[in-house]
């Protein structure tokens, strides 16, 4: 029996995945919510409550970690993130059950480089020192956990996100698009469904248990090349894509604390930002999903999901 914990894209997709291989699947949510399956058991659980987790543990063989911050900022994460992270590697050491965490790449401290699972990871400040400390804090605890870093993320299910509904939905309306930073640099984005299948096959596999893996991510492509990737998905023609510059941000961050929070990772798509999976991929057995046929399931979801503007 294999827990869940969160429901957004990630904790969702696992579950779905898990249920699909024919696994029984515990989703914790404190809303009850989650995929619908025979195998999936929906149950409304506070992950933060060591009592609640620990009776909701009981049998599992491993835990997904797939809760994120209540806010994208800095202050949330700094309040919540640890304390979570640490009743959840309390319960999971309880139960004998291995945690697995997706992880994004803001811990990078040479994100200039191309980044591998060698690292370094040793950002400091803001949400990057946050990310930073979680992962030391994963290895000094006495559950075993495995991290699982992924880039930014598009797929089924992914709303909130530079690939998500501030690129899909334009593109579906037939009209033009627009990011942030650079439309033109080379930027890894990851496929939910692959950071899953990472997770799982982690999960299963000991010798990588207490590492650091990349979730297998494609050839990195700029936010332009992604756009009209998906818009060739929906049958479209690619369309018009602009970049709001750094600057802007910057300066509305002197007076907005959501609009400082964004500028602080700006540099994830003014410069070129890649990672490289080949190593974990080597290891999980696994290989990325293409990008077409990537974005033709990306596209059937929203479409399918979604009402879109007539």
């Amino acid at each position: 029996m294999y827990v869940v914990t969160g429901a957004g894209p990630v904790g969702s997709t696992v579950a779905q995945q898990l249920a699909e291989q024919g696994h029984q699947v515990r989703i914790l949510t404190r809303s009850g919510s989650g995929p619908e399956h025979p195998l999936v058991e929906r149950m409304r659980v506070d992950a933060s409550d060591p009592k609640q987790l620990a009776n909701a543990m009981t049998g599992a063989t491993a835990v997904f970690h797939c809760i994120h911050g209540s806010a994208y900022r800095a202050s949330a994460w700094a309040a919540e993130l640890p304390k979570s992270e640490q009743v959840v590697m309390d319960a999971a050491a309880a139960a004998g059950a291995v945690v697995v965490f997706p992880e994004s790449l803001y811990s990078y401290s040479e994100p200039d480089r191309i980044m591998t699972e060698a690292g370094p990871r040793s950002a400091t400040g803001g949400k990057r020192g946050i990310r930073t400390a979680l992962l030391k804090a994963r290895q000094a605890h006495p559950a075993d956990t495995v991290s699982v870093v992924a880039g930014d993320f598009f797929g089924p299910r992914v709303k909130m996100a530079h690939a998500g509904e501030r690129m899909v939905t334009p593109i579906l309306a037939g009209k033009a698009v627009q990011v942030i930073g650079s439309a033109r640099q080379p930027h890894s984005f990851t496929y939910v469904p692959d950071l899953a299948a990472a997770m799982i096959a982690a999960a299963k596999k000991p010798a990588l248990w207490n590492t650091v893996l990349h979730a297998p991510t494609g050839p990195a492509v700029t936010q332009s090349e992604m756009a009209a990737a998906q818009a060739a998905a929906a049958g479209l023609s690619a369309p018009k894509v602009s970049a709001v510059p750094g600057w802007v941000f910057r300066i509305a961050g002197i007076v907005s604390t959501d609009m400082r929070e964004l500028a602080e990772m700006l540099y994830q798509f003014e410069r070129p930002f890649v990672m490289d999976s080949s190593e974990s991929q080597r290891l999980l057995g696994l290989e990325p999903t293409p990008l077409a046929e990537a974005t033709a399931a990306t596209v059937a979801w929203w479409r399918g999901a979604v009402q879109q503007p007539r």
